[in-house]
This record gives structure tokens, C-alpha cells and sequence, in this order.
């Protein structure tokens, strides 16, 4: 198991769905043992809803959360080069990650966990994909800083 970062930023396509989760997941097992925050490569979507019911499933609150960009960030004075790791959860995120990398000293990790928007016909169907993704970034968390409640 690796040590716990500091500082560490999610981030995705639209900071409406994987990125969240992974924030809100990353605050519930591992607590304020680390400053974690998420971004998206642009912040024009509200949170999804069906991040929130299978989040609220786990005891994590995203309901309350506001997409933001790596944009919205440095305007509203966040420090991108004060995050010690950067977790990109799809390859556009991936990419502006690397890119920032030019200017400040980042690790950018890419963790390939599915999109779930737009799979599933029916609301049974979306949530088992959903629920998929959830249990991607659990599982990757896990893999990488051990079980909740072990740091």
C-alpha cells in the first residue's frame, strides 16, 4: 500500500460524475487525512443525479456538490501546483493533467474507469452502470491506500 497524499484532485471530462464520486468516496474512507478536490476539463454540467442516489447508497453526500473546471479553480485562487497527485479519470482529463505538468511539478495518474452517462435504457439499468463506476473508483482506492479507516 502507498501512502496517502496530501493533497490530491480528481479530475474528468465534466466534473459531473466520476470526479465527484471519487472525491466524495476519497473524503468518506480516508478522511481529513488528505486534501482532496475535484475538477473538470470544462464545468458546464450540474452533478448527475445518478452519481448522487448510488453515492447516497454508500453514505456519501454529493448533492450539495458544484462541477467546477481546472479554470474555475485558478480564477477562484486554487492552486493547481499545490496538489501533490492528480488522478485523471478519463483521457481528456487526462491530457490538461499532462499539461499543467509543464508548468508545475504534478504526479498525474490515469485510472481508466467507465463513463456511465448515456449506458442503460431503463433507470434499473443506468444505476447497475453507475454502480459500476463506483465500484471502479472503490476498488482503485482501495488497491492503491489500503482498506477505510487503515491510514
Amino acid at each position: 500500500m502507498e501512502a496517502l497524499p496530501q493533497s490530491l484532485l480528481f479530475c474528468c471530462d465534466h466534473n459531473s460524475c466520476r470526479s465527484p464520486m471519487a472525491e466524495g468516496i476519497m473524503k468518506k474512507f480516508y478522511g481529513m487525512n488528505t486534501y482532496v478536490q475535484s475538477a473538470g476539463v470544462r464545468s458546464d454540467l450540474e452533478i448527475d443525479g445518478f452519481a448522487i442516489a448510488v453515492c447516497q447508497e454508500i453514505d456519501v453526500e454529493l448533492s450539495r456538490h458544484r462541477s467546477r473546471s481546472f479554470e474555475d479553480m485558478e480564477q477562484w485562487g486554487d492552486d493547481l501546483s499545490s496538489f501533490d497527485l492528480v488522478v485523471a479519470l478519463s483521457p481528456a482529463s487526462q491530457r490538461r493533467a499532462l499539461e499543467l505538468t509543464r508548468y508545475f511539478h504534478l504526479d498525474v495518474e490515469y485510472w481508466p474507469i467507465l463513463d456511465p452517462t448515456g449506458l442503460g435504457d431503463t433507470r434499473t439499468e443506468k444505476l447497475a452502470a453507475y454502480r459500476q463506476t463506483r465500484e471502479q473508483i472503490i476498488a482503485r482506492m482501495v488497491g492503491k491506500w489500503g482498506p477505510p479507516g487503515t491510514t
